[in-house]
């Protein structure tokens, strides 16, 4: 199971909808991780998994596959109601990397080329599911594992 979870930690929301509501049903979470520092955006169906403003914390994991001896699947639905990785969470998506940029190199380019002094190198992950995004931003080897073009579901668990 360990080899199929490129990446898990436990976030806690900032804000909810930052710019305002835009979509009835959907809601763009930010959070910040407890264990590796990282940013996240992200939007969420809250018709299908509501997120109460008193609800603060969240795991949330990414995952190449669902299969729990880790071997990949072709990304459809399978019906055969044996475990999986899902079982494990109340939110699945499935999505594509669409984007990676070097987040403290267009923070080099906007301050006029200086990097400053103990500056940590800085990269973003965006993901697309089917419209919903998502954008993780942190230390390369904690995002490492996320390639462009890759297929990833997204796991969601709230936290106490």
């Amino acid at each position: 199971m360990a080899d199929s979870v490129l990446f898990e930690d436990i976030f806690t929301i900032s804000v909810v909808d930052p710019d305002g509501k835009k979509f009835d049903r959907v809601s763009r979470l930010v959070a910040h991780s407890e264990q590796f520092d990282m940013d996240l955006l992200l939007d969420v169906n809250i018709d299908v998994y509501p997120i109460a403003r008193s609800e603060k914390k969240f795991t949330l994991a990414l995952a190449a596959t669902l299969n729990l001896d880790g071997t990949q699947d072709d990304g459809t639905f399978d019906q055969t109601r044996r475990k999986s990785l899902a079982d494990k969470y109340e939110y699945v998506m499935y999505g594509k990397v669409y984007k990676c940029t070097d987040a403290s190199a267009a923070a080099t380019a906007a301050g006029g080329g200086r990097r400053g002094s103990g500056a940590t190198a800085k990269v973003e992950v965006y993901i697309s599911f089917g419209g919903l995004l998502m954008c993780l931003k942190g230390e390369p080897n904690n995002l490492s594992n996320l390639l462009l073009d890759q297929r990833v579901y997204l796991l969601m668990r709230k936290v106490g």
